[in-house]
């Protein structure tokens, strides 16, 4: 364990004030037996608030005092998706796995957790936004979580899907997912690159069976609450840690490879 490093809830919680710490934390002591290379293999959410739990855009829907209470909107929520969003849709989306993912893209709440690879996006949108808070930022080991569910070492893709989880002659649908809670599993998704956002992002996206939980809550559940860890960034250093973000180019100009990121940029930056 690293200096700095303790024990909160069972999660790893590490305090870092700059960009060089956070590297120097996210690079692996020791180099990868089969590559022999210090490559970090986790995936990473940044947040504005270092103590809320890890809550997608679904469980948010009821209010922060109410997290889960609109659980049952689910399958409203992506049926009028369905409904409305074909008319704006450049190509028809492969299945309704790519239709959900599109969804999480363009900001419907889901069951999905959004991720990136990269710390540096993490630590882009953990210190974004103008809050009087702590920040964080969480990395996710999905390799662990992958083999105490008895799921392949690797990122799964929207096709994988049906083919791990469907059973006999039923295809694994969304569908079947909002009713079916026979199965206990979180996994991590690398989606389509549907556009230059997630491609720019590095983006990906755990799901899990639960819609009751946070996924931090899910994971502790199930004994791998030690395949997270919390970056903490203090309020005192977030100026600083942004403007070291701004210098290496994880921007909203980056990020965001359109006019809407051009324009937050410069908002944010001369605000």
């Amino acid at each position: 364990m690293h200096d700095g490093a303790v024990e909160r809830d069972a999660v790893r919680t590490i305090q870092v004030s700059t960009l060089g710490e956070l590297i120097d934390r996210v690079t692996p002591e020791e180099p990868d037996p089969a590559t022999g290379r210090l490559r970090d293999y986790g995936v990473y959410r940044g947040a504005s608030n270092a103590t809320a739990p890890l809550l997608t855009a679904l469980d948010r829907l009821g209010g922060a005092q109410s997290p889960h209470s609109k659980q049952h909107v689910e399958e409203h929520i992506l049926r009028n998706f369905i409904r409305y969003s074909r008319a704006h849709l450049q190509q028809r989306p492969a299945d309704e796995w790519e239709l959900l993912v599109a969804a999480q893209h363009h900001g419907l709440p889901t069951r999905l957790l959004d991720w990136s690879y990269s710390p540096l996006v993490a630590a882009h949108f953990a210190t974004s936004a103008h809050t009087e808070t702590d920040r964080v930022i969480w990395r996710l080991d999905w390799k662990m979580v992958h083999r105490a569910f008895n799921l392949p070492e690797l990122a799964l893709l929207i096709e994988d899907l049906d083919r791990i989880f469907g059973e006999d002659e039923e295809r694994f649908t969304p569908w079947k997912l909002f009713t079916d809670q026979s199965r206990a599993f979180a996994c991590l998704i690398d989606p389509p690159s549907l556009d230059a956002r997630i491609v720019a992002q590095s983006g990906a996206f755990t799901l899990c069976s639960t819609k009751t939980m946070s996924l931090d809550s899910f994971l502790a559940q199930h004994g791998l609450q030690h395949a997270l860890t919390r970056f903490v960034i203090p309020i005192g250093d977030v100026a600083r840690l942004r403007d070291q973000l701004d210098l290496v180019g994880s921007s909203e100009r980056h990020l965001f490879p359109d006019l809407d990121g051009v324009a937050a940029e410069l908002k944010r930056y001369y605000s």
